[in-house]
C-alpha cells in the first residue's frame, strides 16, 4: 500500500501581500488594492478599495523611518476593517433584538456626517489600543522594575534585563489569556487561514481550498511576530541608551519621580523601536536561510497561540479575500 504523502509544498517565492483576521472575515492588502470580504448569514460581503501609495520620493520611505508610518497606517487600515466586519453582526443582533442605536452611536452620527463619525471612532479606537499596549507592555514592566530595584540592588544593564524580562512575562501572558477566550477563538481560525491561503499562493500552487488546507498556518511576517520582536528589541535599545540618558536622572531624589521619568524617556524611544523591529522583520520575510529561520523562530513559535486550525469555510474567504486583491502583472507583489 502506498503512502500517503504528507510533505509540504515548498515555498517558490515571497508575496509582499499581507491580511489579518478580522470577525468572520479576512482584509488582505495587496499592492494596488485592499479587501475585506466577511461571511454573514446572507453570504459573503466583499469590500474593494485602492490603495492610497504615494509614487513620489518621501522621507516616509527611508529604512527605519518607514517602519514608524507603516506601523500607524496598518494600525488605522487594521481598525477600520475589524470595524467594518463587525457592524454586520451588530445589525444582526439589533434585528433580532429589536434594539435601536446606542446613545453613543447617535449622538455621533447626529453631530457628525456618517463618514466622519466614523473615522472619529477609528482615530478613537486606534489611540486607545496604542495606550493600552503602551501601558501594559512598557508602563507596568518599567514600573515594576523600578520597584523591585529598591529592594535588589543591581546596576542599569541587569535592571533593563530585568524589566524586559518582565516585558516578555506579561506579553505572553496576555496572549495566552487571550487565546482562551471564546470568542477569540474563531478570530485565530481566520487568523491561520489567512496564512495558509498566503502559503499556498507562495508556493504557486491554484488557490483552492484542498491546496491551502495542507499548508502550516505559520507564516514570518505575522503581526504576532512582529510584536514579539518589539519586545527583544526593546530590551537592547533601552539597554543601550540607559548609559546616554542617566545624567538626566542624577539629580532626582524622589525614587517615584525618577521611575516616572525613566518611564517616559523610554517611551520617548519606542519609534526607534519600531524602526527597528519593522525591518528586522521586513529582512526576515524576504530572506529564507538558516539565519533567518532561526531568528525568526521564537515569533513562530508564539504563532501556534494566536492562529488556530481553519475550516473549509474559513478558508474560502481567505481565497476571496486574497483573489481580489492580486495585481494585474504577474510579479508588482513580489519582493
Amino acid at each position: 500500500m502506498a503512502k500517503k504523502n504528507t510533505q509540504q509544498p515548498q515555498e517558490q517565492f515571497k508575496t509582499m501581500i499581507g491580511g489579518q483576521a478580522l470577525i468572520e472575515g479576512i482584509m488582505m492588502l495587496g499592492p494596488e488594492k485592499s479587501a475585506v470580504v466577511v461571511r454573514t448569514k446572507d453570504g459573503l460581503q466583499r469590500k474593494v478599495e485602492p490603495r492610497k501609495l504615494s509614487q513620489k520620493w518621501s522621507p516616509k520611505k527611508l529604512p527605519f523611518i518607514r517602519g514608524i508610518f507603516n506601523f500607524c497606517t496598518s494600525m488605522k487600515t487594521g481598525v477600520s476593517a475589524l470595524m467594518y466586519s463587525a457592524d454586520f453582526f451588530a445589525e444582526e443582533d439589533e434585528d433580532e433584538k429589536g434594539k435601536e442605536p446606542g446613545r453613543f452611536e447617535a449622538w455621533l452620527e447626529k453631530r457628525l456626517s456618517s463618514e466622519k463619525a466614523q473615522n472619529a471612532l477609528i482615530t478613537f479606537s486606534v489611540v486607545l489600543g496604542l495606550a493600552f499596549s503602551i501601558a501594559l507592555f512598557f508602563v507596568l514592566p518599567s514600573l515594576l522594575g523600578s520597584f523591585l530595584n529598591r529592594f535588589v540592588t543591581t546596576n542599569e544593564i541587569v535592571r533593563n534585563l530585568l524589566e524586559g524580562l518582565l516585558r516578555i512575562v506579561i506579553f505572553l501572558a496576555y496572549m495566552f489569556l487571550v487565546s482562551r477566550m471564546k470568542d477569540m477563538r474563531r478570530v485565530f481560525s481566520y487568523h491561520g487561514a489567512e496564512h495558509k491561503t498566503i502559503r499556498c499562493y507562495e508556493a504557486k500552487l491554484p488557490l483552492t481550498v484542498e491546496n491551502a488546507r495542507k499548508m502550516t498556518r505559520l507564516h514570518p511576517r505575522c503581526g504576532t511576530s512582529f510584536l514579539f520582536v518589539v519586545m527583544i528589541v526593546s530590551i537592547l535599545v533601552f539597554s543601550l541608551a540607559t548609559p546616554l540618558l542617566r545624567p538626566l536622572t542624577a539629580g532626582i531624589t524622589s525614587h517615584w519621580l525618577e521611575a516616572l521619568v525613566r518611564v517616559v524617556l523610554k517611551l520617548l524611544l519606542l519609534p526607534i523601536v519600531v524602526g527597528i523591529s519593522y525591518e528586522f522583520n521586513r529582512l526576515v520575510g524576504r530572506h529564507d536561510n538558516w539565519l533567518t529561520r532561526a531568528l525568526s523562530a521564537p515569533g513562530m513559535w508564539l504563532q501556534y497561540l494566536t492562529t488556530n486550525e481553519p475550516d473549509d469555510s474559513m478558508l474560502e474567504v481567505g481565497i476571496e479575500a486574497l483573489t481580489l486583491v492580486l495585481p494585474e502583472k504577474e510579479g508588482e507583489d513580489r519582493w
